[in-house]
Parts: structure tokens; sequence; C-alpha cells
């Protein structure tokens, strides 16, 4: 009899040495969901914990093939999207989108730290909004990110224009935008989920300290996993949060630059339980005959 298998999601990004951002990290916070990640690498980054270097763009004909052989292969309940690299790229990603109007789709396509892509970049923001942004269930971005994308449509502005953005970038198609790191206070940020509705969810969050590379990954991720597991977009989000959070207040420092979230603390929690139950097992006996 054939196993029943993990919900599968395929995720569009770049692959990195370090596991902090990109496909490896979204591999990984796939995992700790209980499901099982599908990738297709759209570029190559050369770097370490402090900083990306250099990134390399896979050929969109690559980015292509990859993705067709696999959706051929395998039904999936869910598609993320990061870092792409290229005009070129979100072009054929938008096309093979298209076809699975009916799969959640996430899209993430700022990643902090990418090498300058100045030349490119207006391009590349141009192509997310017309291309990508209309098919997508939910944007995750910064109110700094949010800001870059809408002045493709606007003049800059020295004024809040958070909300107006948001409600532009929801009648464009996008069904869900989440803007996350909007200072709230001195020791707190707030993250902020919008749809057609106007505001949906507004969640207030206690500063961690410390510099960390992954924390954005690690929560479009998640909450593409709460998606594939049948979670509605709200309840996705609140749980993706908590992940977040706790996998941030367990990072590790694995180099000399940043701290990169720990996507299995739950796991080293357990173990750490089990090994102190060993060690004490008349302690154990005597809790549980209470």
């Amino acid at each position: 009899m054939q196993n029943q298998t993990s919900p599968l999601i395929l995720t569009f990004g770049v692959t990195d040495p370090v596991g902090a951002v990109g496909i490896q990290a979204d591999l990984s916070s796939f995992a700790a969901m209980g499901c099982h990640g599908l990738a297709v690498v759209t570029g190559i980054l050369i770097g370490d914990t402090a900083r990306v270097e250099d990134l390399q763009v896979i050929d969109a004909d690559w980015v292509a093939d990859q993705a067709r052989v696999v959706l051929e292969d395998m039904p999936v309940a869910a598609f993320k999207i990061g870092a792409v690299g290229s005009v070129e790229n979100i072009s054929v990603i938008a096309e093979i989108v298209s076809d699975y109007p009916d799969i959640p789709l996430i899209l993430d396509p700022f990643v902090s730290g990418m090498p300058d892509q100045e030349q490119d970049h207006e391009d590349i923001l141009v192509a997310t909004r017309e291309l990508l942004v209309p098919q997508t269930t939910l944007l995750l971005a910064s109110a700094v990110e949010l800001g870059r994308l809408a002045e493709t449509w606007r003049e800059p502005s020295s004024e809040d224009m958070m909300s107006v953005d948001a409600i532009r970038v929801i009648e464009m198609g996008c069904e869900y935008l989440f803007i996350t790191g909007t200072p709230c206070g001195v020791q707190d940020v707030a993250n902020t989920l919008f749809n057609e509705s106007g505001v949906i969810r507004h969640d207030n969050w206690q500063r961690l300290s410390g510099s960390f590379a992954g924390a954005g990954t690690t929560l479009s991720a998640t909450i593409a996993a709460m998606l594939a597991n049948g979670r509605d977009v709200p309840e996705a989000v609140l749980e993706a949060q908590e992940f977040t959070i706790a996998a941030i207040a367990n990072a590790q420092r694995l180099g000399m630059g940043k701290l990169v979230p720990d996507r299995y603390f739950w796991a080293r929690e357990s173990s750490e339980e089990e090994q102190d139950a060993e060690r004490n097992p008349e302690q154990d006996g005597e809790a549980a005959g209470q």
C-alpha cells in the first residue's frame, strides 16, 4: 500500500551556501511544517553569514525546464517565489504558475543583502508588479520594500503612504498583502495583513536584539507550508509569525556574521527533554504517580 505523501511545495529561488535565505531556508522551513519541498533554482549566491558577495543568475530556459519537468510528475499544494534575479526569469515563472490558478502562491521577492542589481532593479520591480503580483495569493514585503515597489507607479513621497500603496497592490489582483517590520515604539515591531476589505490582522511583537539573516524567508516559507496544510490565510499568517519568532529567539551563530534562525528548535527541545528524562527516570516515575 502506498504511504500518503506530505504536502508538496514548489519554491523558485536562489541557492545560499549558508542556508540562511533562498531555497535551502525554504526547504528546512517546509520540512519543519511537515511538508516536502521541491526546488527550482533561479540563481546561485556566493556569500557567508556576513554578506552576499555575488549572484549568478540561471538562464530562463533552465528555470522553465526545471519547473515543467517537476510539475508534470508531481501535484503541488502551494507555490513560493523568492528572488528570481532577472526579468526573463520572472516572465517564465509567471507563465508557468498561470497554468495552476487554483494553487496558492506566496510571493517574497525581496531578499535583504542581495548584491547590487541597480541596472536591472527598476525593470525587475516593474515585471514583478505586472506579471507576478496579479497572480499572488499573498505578497510579503516590509514597509520599505513596499515603498520601493510603489515608486514604479508613483513619485517618491515623504508622507506615510503605506495604506494607500497596500490598497493599490490589492487592486492589482493580489489577494493578500502582508507588510512586516513596521516600527511600533522602541521595543516592538508590527506586522499588518491587508485584503480587499482593508486591514484584517495587525500583530505586535517584541523586537529581538541581534542581527539576523533569513527571518523573512522563514516567515514566507512557513506561510506557504501552512496554506499547503489547509490553513486559511489569516490563520497561516499568525501561526507562521509565532514559529518565526521562536526560530529567531533560538537563532544560531554559525559564523562570524549574522545569526541564522533555527527552524528545528522544536526538535532540539524534544531531544533535550528526552535526555533529561533518561537522566532522571526516578523523578519521572514520581511525577507520573502523583
